[in-house]
């Protein structure tokens, strides 16, 4: 009987897992020996960092083809439990049956969720998101909507809890999206004192005049304490009158990492090994938003990004598919680090480094991250080209950029 491992998840790191594996496989002429089968929801790749653009329901991109070219086996379901003793995950499909499979070695690709502090009144209820294709495709009917509800402030303002990455990009793109209203009012709101305090002060000045360009107001040191249908009220005692309320402050580690038995960091991602692989679990693999890792010897772990998902993944999957073949493992590493920030019609900001130094801003930069989100981070259509990109190593954010700068310069 063939050995199996089993992915749990099909986003960036989920599929690169399953190429990853599969090129190693068959590589090793040893594709009667080992199957890889991925169990996620959907057998689409949704496009999540682009899900603070327009018309988000179309931000997915088809998976069943590729995987049924390379020989990947795919499951429809969500896994609902994971249980390291036994070797087995439990699967609840879309009509509620739930079935038992089983793994020699198992990857963990889940990714992550949005963040609803509980403390919030009304934050779950009534704010959105783009956490999700559905809640971002929700927003995006509710937008369109807002001309048919009485032309009140409340209509007309928008207000965004979290002003990181996120917050950023889709503050910046929804003057765009608001055409059809008369005079919005944007709103751009984060406890902290700066403005993307993660982004590092170089793209600062640079996301603070875009900001200011698009007269989007910009409210720090702020916290939010409620939310309902047509307010939010901030800690300070300030009552803000809105129909939209948009939560975009920080992500946590898919809940299926606290069925493992392992250490877990602040966001609940499981320390792994440079293999990715658990310490006390040896034959489940974690990567993707569910990993924390190492991505240099300078200190700086991987973050909750595709760039890093995209590596990520190839590593698991080599790495789950070497340990059943008896190849070599490959250790993570991924000491080039690009940040690029979409910054609506103003432009965008390229940043490179983790000392996050400005690189390109303005209409480059914009060609850069439209490069990025139009076919840089999508899996080649060709089974072929896309089992030769999913080698370990293959994917450098660094070296990427200059390619794509090349392109599109």
């Amino acid at each position: 009987m063939a050995s199996k491992i089993v992915i749990i998840g099909a986003g960036f790191a989920g599929v690169w897992s399953a190429l990853a594996a599969k090129r190693l496989i068959n590589l090793s002429n040893k594709e009667n020996n080992v199957e890889v089968l991925v169990i996620a929801p959907e057998p689409t790749l949704v496009m999540r960092i682009r899900l603070y653009e327009t018309n988000a329901s179309c931000m997915t991109h088809p998976l069943g083809p590729l995987f049924e070219a390379a020989g990947i086996k795919y499951v429809q379901g969500t896994v609902t439990t994971i249980q390291p003793e036994t070797h087995t995950v439990l699967v609840q499909s879309p009509s509620n049956l739930e079935s038992t499979i089983t793994y020699d070695r198992l990857i963990l690709a889940a990714g992550s969720t949005v963040i609803h502090p509980p403390s919030i009144s009304g934050l779950q209820h009534h704010a959105f998101n783009i956490d999700s294709l559905a809640s971002a495709t929700k927003l995006g009917a509710h937008l369109e909507n807002l001309p048919s509800l009485p032309s009140t402030p409340a209509r007309d303002t928008i207000v965004i809890c979290g002003a990181g990455f996120t917050g950023i990009e889709l503050a910046t793109e929804l003057p765009k999206r608001l055409t059809h209203i008369a005079n919005p009012r944007i709103i751009l709101i984060d406890t902290a004192n700066e403005v993307g305090p993660e982004l590092g002060p170089g793209p600062r000045p640079i996301i603070t005049k875009a900001i200011n360009a698009l007269k989007i107001d910009l409210k720090l040191g702020s916290s939010v304490t409620s939310i309902t249908g047509d307010s939010v009220t901030l800690s300070s005692g300030e009552v803000i009158q809105t129909n939209t309320a948009i939560w975009t402050a920080g992500v946590k580690a898919t809940p299926l990492t606290h069925q493992i038995p392992s250490a877990k960091d602040a966001l609940s991602r499981l320390h792994v090994t440079q293999h990715l692989r658990v310490p006390a679990t040896p034959d489940i693999f974690v990567t993707g938003d569910a990993a924390c890792v190492l991505a240099d010897t300078k200190g700086h772990y991987a973050l909750m990004s595709c760039q890093h998902a995209l590596e990520l993944g190839r590593v698991a999957g080599h790495n789950a598919a070497a340990d059943l073949l008896g190849e070599p493992a490959w250790e993570y590493s991924q000491a080039g680090y690009v940040c690029c920030l979409d910054l609506g019609a103003w432009g965008a900001v390229v940043s490179h480094g983790w000392e996050r130094e400005v690189r390109f801003v303005g209409e480059l930069a914009k060609r850069v991250k439209g490069y990025i989100n139009g076919t840089a981070i999508y899996p080649p259509v060709d089974v072929e080209e896309a089992l030769g990109a999913a080698g370990p190593g293959i994917y450098q954010s660094d070296v990427l950029l200059e390619e794509i700068v090349r392109v599109v310069g």
